[in-house]
C-alpha cells in the first residue's frame, strides 16, 4: 500500500502562516513529503498586514514598520524583491521627530529646548527598562511591577531634583509642572501604541528587557507590506491557499481513541477541522496561526461549549493565553480638503504635530476636544507635503474610534486641530512670541479611513505584550505543540500521534513578539519542527 503524504493544514494566511507554507513547500517540492493547505477565514491573504490606498497614496492599515534593518528578514526580502522604494507616494513618515512641531493645548508652540529635557528623560527611562542602560538592580528584584509605575517614579525623581518651579507668564493656564507632565504623557501615549496596551500600568516591567530589536533605522516599505506576503505566497502551487474558509472547531486527540467518526475516510488522520460552511477536513498536523485575541475568545467560550478546540486546550496553554496581554491599536487617516483643488498648496502648511494635552480629567481642558482624542500623541502628514494625515490610537480610544461615524471623527479632529493651530503662539525661555506663529489655520477634511482591528472577528485586536502577571515563559508555552508528550510516551504504540496542533504567530515568539519578523520566525520554527520530525522518522 502506498504511503500517504502527511497532510498539514495551516490556519491563517498571515505572515506566520504563509511563511510556514513557503518553507514546507520548499522542502516538499524536492522530497514530496507533505500535502500543504492554508485555510484563511477572510477574503485576502496577509492577516494583520493590509496595504491599501487613500487619497492617491499607498498606506498601511496594519503592520507599518520594519523595526531595524540590520538582520531583519523582512528587510532582506524587501531588498530582494525591490520593494523598498516606489514611484507611487507612500506612507514613508519622513517628517520625523526632528521636524516635529510640539504644541500645548491652547495653541502654545513649545520651543525644542523646552521639550527635549522631558523627551530625553523619557527615552533614558525606557532604555533603562529595556536593558540598554547599565543598572545595579537585578531584574526580578526591582520590586517594580509595571512600566507605567517605573516611568512615573522617574518623573517624580526628576521633579524632586529640579529647581523651584517658575511661573509661566503669558502661557495661559499652564504651569511648568503641568507642562512637564503633559509632555511626558505625550511620550507615554506613543509608547502605548508601540506596545499595544491601554495603560502602561498593565505592561510588565521585568519582561521588558527580554524584548529584542534589530539595530539600524526603522523604515516603511515603498511598495507596501503586502508585497512581502505576496512574494512569500507566490511560490505556492495554485489552490494551496483557500480563502473564505473560517475554522469553527478543531478536534484533536490528547489520547488515542479507537472509536472515531468515519466521515469521508477521516479516521486515519488524528485532527479534524470544521468550517463555518459545515464542511470538514482532516489533517495529520494543524499549524494554528490565529491571533492571540482569537485564542483568548476561544478559551472564554469553553464553558459554553463553543470553544475552537475539542477537547479544550490543556491548562498550561489556556493559562498562558489568558495571562498574556493583547491590545487594540488603530490608525486613522484623514484627507485634507485642499483650497482651489490644489492639495499640496494646503498641506505644506500642516506640521508634523505633536500634541500636548491637559489631563482628560483636568478642569483646565478645552471641552470641545473629544475624550478619544486626548491620548493620541501626533497628527501628521504621512510624508512631507502629503494631503493625508495620520493619527494612532490605542486601548479604549482605539475601540471607541471603531464605532464613530465619519462625520463625528471629522468634527472631533477638526475641533482638536483648531485648539492647537488657531492663533498659536510660540513659547521660548519664558517669553511669548505672538508674531511668528500667529497665523490662523483653517483645516478641513474631506474623508477619513480607519482600521478596525478590535472588532474584526478574525483578529479581535492588534498585537501582544507581556501583561503584569505574565512573563516571557508564557510565550514559550504558547509555542509548545500539542499533545504535550515525553520522549518515553512518544514511542509507545498506544500513544497519541505527535505534533497534532502546532502554534505560530507573533504571540508565540519570546523575544520578537508584536512584530512581523517575530511572526516570520515563528512560521519558520513550526515548519522546521515538522521537517525535523519527518527527517528523524
Amino acid at each position: 500500500m502506498a504511503v500517504k503524504k502527511a497532510r498539514i493544514v495551516i490556519v491563517g494566511a498571515g505572515m506566520a502562516g504563509i511563511t510556514a507554507a513557503n518553507r514546507l513547500h520548499s522542502v516538499s517540492a524536492s522530497k514530496n513529503l507533505f500535502e500543504v493547505c492554508v485555510v484563511e477565514g477572510g477574503n485576502r491573504i496577509g492577516g494583520r498586514i493590509n496595504t491599501s490606498e487613500f487619497g492617491g497614496d499607498r498606506i498601511e492599515m496594519g503592520a507599518t514598520w520594519i523595526h531595524g534593518i540590520e538582520g531583519s528578514p523582512i528587510h532582506k526580502i524587501a531588498q530582494q524583491i525591490h520593494a523598498l522604494e516606489s514611484d507611487q507616494p507612500w506612507e514613508c513618515m519622513d517628517g520625523n521627530d526632528n521636524k516635529a512641531t510640539t504644541i500645548a493645548e491652547g495653541g502654545f508652540v513649545l520651543n525644542p529646548s523646552f521639550v527635549h529635557p522631558i523627551t530625553e528623560l523619557f527615552n533614558n527611562l525606557m532604555d533603562h527598562a529595556q536593558g540598554r542602560m547599565s543598572t545595579a538592580t537585578t531584574k526580578g528584584e526591582s520590586g517594580i511591577l509595571s512600566i507605567g509605575s517605573f516611568l512615573r517614579q522617574g518623573l517624580d525623581a526628576y521633579w524632586g531634583s529640579s529647581k523651584e518651579e517658575k511661573e509661566l507668564k503669558g502661557f495661559g493656564k499652564w504651569s511648568r509642572k503641568l507642562l512637564d507632565e503633559a509632555i511626558f504623557a505625550m511620550h507615554e501615549n506613543t509608547q502605548r501604541t508601540c506596545t499595544s496596551v491601554a495603560d502602561l500600568l498593565t505592561l510588565d516591567y521585568d519582561a521588558e528587557s527580554e524584548y529584542q530589536m534589530f539595530p539600524g533605522e526603522e523604515i516603511t516599505i515603498g511598495k507596501g507590506y503586502s508585497s512581502i506576503i505576496e512574494s512569500l505566497a507566490s511560490v505556492l502551487p495554485p489552490g494551496s491557499v483557500k480563502l473564505g474558509r473560517k475554522v469553527t472547531r478543531i478536534e484533536w486527540q490528547p489520547e488515542r481513541h479507537e472509536a472515531m467518526n468515519m466521515e469521508n475516510g477521516t479516521r486515519s488522520r488524528p485532527v479534524v477541522l470544521h468550517f463555518s460552511d459545515g464542511s470538514v477536513m482532516s489533517a495529520d498536523h494543524v499549524i494554528v496561526t490565529v491571533s492571540l485575541g482569537v485564542l483568548k475568545a476561544s478559551i472564554r467560550d469553553d464553558d459554553s461549549g463553543m470553544s475552537m478546540f475539542h477537547p479544550p486546550l490543556p491548562s498550561f496553554k489556556a493559562e498562558a493565553i489568558s495571562r498574556l496581554g493583547f491590545g487594540v491599536v488603530n490608525k486613522l487617516f484623514m484627507q485634507l480638503s485642499p483650497p482651489h483643488g490644489t492639495r499640496d498648496e494646503h498641506s505644506r502648511g500642516f506640521p508634523f504635530l505633536q500634541m500636548v494635552f491637559h489631563s482628560p480629567n483636568s478642569e483646565l481642558r478645552q471641552k470641545k476636544i473629544p475624550w478619544w482624542m486626548r491620548r493620541t500623541a501626533t497628527l501628521c502628514p504621512i510624508y512631507n507635503n502629503s494631503g493625508v494625515l495620520l493619527s494612532w490610537f490605542a486601548g479604549e480610544e482605539a475601540l471607541a474610534l471603531e464605532s464613530l461615524k465619519d462625520e463625528e471623527i471629522i468634527k472631533g479632529v477638526s475641533d482638536t486641530v483648531s485648539c492647537f493651530l488657531s492663533h498659536s503662539v510660540e513659547f521660548c525661555n519664558g517669553n511669548v512670541n505672538s508674531e511668528k506663529h500667529s497665523q490662523e489655520y483653517k483645516v478641513k477634511f474631506s474623508k477619513v479611513l480607519k482600521s478596525q482591528w478590535g472588532t474584526d472577528p478574525l483578529f479581535l485586536g492588534s498585537y501582544s505584550h507581556v501583561a503584569v502577571g505574565s512573563s516571557g515563559d508564557d510565550f514559550d508555552k504558547m509555542a509548545e505543540p500539542l499533545p504535550k508528550c515525553s520522549s518515553s510516551s512518544s514511542s509507545h504504540p498506544s500513544a497519541s500521534p505527535p505534533l497534532q496542533i502546532l502554534f505560530a504567530g507573533e504571540a508565540t515568539h519570546r523575544t520578537h513578539y508584536s512584530t512581523t519578523h517575530g511572526a516570520y520566525f515563528s512560521g519558520l520554527r513550526e515548519a522546521n519542527r515538522l521537517i525535523q520530525h519527518y527527517s528523524s522518522c
